[in-house]
C-alpha cells in the first residue's frame, strides 16, 4: 500500500498503530520522501482490511493512497515517488 506522507500526517496518524494491528517489520512500514510504503501483507484478508481503515480514518482512495498488490520475483525492484 502506498499512502501519501501529507494526508499521513493530516490526520495525525500514528505508525505504531499500523505496526501493532498488521504485525509489521521495521521494513515494512518505510517513509520515502513523500510516499508511505506499507507492506507487503501477508494476509489475504489484511489487504481489505487496511483500505477499509484508511477509508474509514478518512482517506480516498487513489487521492490519498493506492494498493499495490502483485507478486513480483526477488531479484525485481520497484520504485515509486509522489510529485
Amino acid at each position: 500500500m502506498l499512502v501519501r506522507k501529507a494526508a499521513f500526517e493530516r490526520l495525525e496518524l500514528a505508525r505504531a498503530h499500523f505496526d501493532a494491528r498488521y504485525n509489521l517489520t521495521p521494513d515494512e512500514f518505510r517513509v520515502e520522501g513523500e510516499l508511505i510504503a506499507i507492506g507487503p501483507l501477508y494476509d489475504e484478508e489484511a489487504l481489505g482490511a487496511l483500505t477499509g481503515e484508511l477509508e474509514t480514518l478518512g482517506l480516498v482512495y487513489f487521492e490519498d493512497f493506492v494498493e499495490m498488490s502483485g507478486n513480483w520475483p526477488q531479484w525485481l525492484a520497484m520504485f515509486a515517488r509522489a510529485r
